[in-house]
């Protein structure tokens, strides 16, 4: 009986040995674990790195070359008010964007535009004090420079100036003109529809870019003076496509 006594404690203390030495090499596996993942994961990082700094940001808006449509209003606001209505404005412009940042953009801008108003009967000027033909149609020729910032994705603010040239073609015969309605003011030819008038304009813009990147539309409102005509302004939407 006192043999297998004795083995007990031996027994009890080589099973604790192997206990503890079981332990240590699961903690030990566990560690290896962590330590492969940690790896896995940092590779993946680096990896991820490597390929953002690879791939440029994509842009959604296209800058460039670019022609745009403007169609809306326009109003005199000095003599000319009192006998002028507010009428039309239509326009076509060329341009291109020749600084292209991700928050600014700098572009320049050659547009022709008419005008079609209707007036005062020409016999009815001397009342109103303004001695046009009555009803007015415009030409101008306009180049201007734009700086656009972009507060959003898509969304661009700017502000324009420039100058030209504006034209009022007479709309009546030049005799009738010249015999009956200058001779029936009394005055000599006050020089609206035979002369060229040169212009400055400048104003805000706002541009919205569509998800075809292609294509924005927006406003463009302008306060413009031709020289030896008279103030007034234009509020235009726009369409424009970007080469």
């Amino acid at each position: 009986m006192r043999a297998p006594l004795l083995f007990l404690p031996i027994f009890a203390l080589s099973t604790l040995m192997i206990a503890s030495f079981e332990s240590t090499a699961h903690a030990e596996d566990f560690d290896d674990m962590d330590a492969d993942d940690a790896g896995k994961k940092k590779e993946k990082k680096e990896k991820k790195s490597k390929r953002q700094a690879a791939s440029p940001e994509v842009r959604e808006i296209v800058k460039g070359g670019y022609a745009k449509a403007n169609v809306g209003g326009a109003i005199y606001l000095g003599n000319f008010s009192g006998s002028v209505k507010p009428g039309t404005s239509l326009g076509l412009s060329l341009g291109k964007d020749f600084v292209d940042k991700e928050k600014s953009s700098m572009a320049v801008e050659f547009s022709f535009a008419q005008g079609i108003h209707n007036g005062t009967p020409f016999k009815e000027a001397p009342l109103v004090g303004v001695y046009i033909q009555g009803d007015l149609r415009t030409y101008s020729i306009t180049g201007v420079a734009e700086w656009s910032f972009y507060p959003g994705r898509r969304i661009g603010l700017g502000l324009r100036a420039g100058g030209g040239v504006l034209f009022s073609p007479l709309l009546m015969d030049p005799t009738y003109y010249q015999d009956e309605v200058l001779a029936g003011w009394g005055i000599g030819d006050p020089g609206y529809h035979n002369t060229p008038h040169p212009m400055g304009m400048g104003g805000p813009t706002f541009e919205y870019y569509t998800k075809l990147s292609h294509f924005s539309v927006g406003i463009d409102s302008d306060v413009f003076y031709a020289v030896g005509f008279d103030l007034g302004t234009t509020v235009t939407g726009t369409m424009k496509y970007t080469f």
